[in-house]
């Protein structure tokens, strides 16, 4: 298990996200997979490299197969969403 704060069933929903194949079917469940992880590390929250933190977990869950970028945009979009943005 990657990370036990965030379990063994994120790390399975994380590697089948890895398997869909566009960008835009994997994007509802890559938002789930970040709750997840805000969820199970919530002292990232206010860090100033939340983003990288949360992607490169997100890409260690999926034994490689998610795009780092790809669930930074995810993170960067959420944050907006809330009315947080980052300079």
């Amino acid at each position: 298990m990657v990370d036990r704060q965030i379990g063994r069933n994120a790390e399975l929903f994380a590697q089948s996200i890895a398997d869909i194949d566009s960008k835009e079917e994997r994007y509802p469940y890559l938002r789930i997979l970040v709750s997840l992880i805000e969820q199970a590390h919530p002292e990232w929250q206010q860090s100033p490299n939340k983003a990288e933190q949360m992607a490169e977990l997100a890409d260690e869950l999926s034994k490689g197969g998610l795009d780092t970028d790809e669930v930074k945009e995810v993170i960067t979009v959420r944050d907006r969403e809330r009315g947080y943005h980052r300079n």
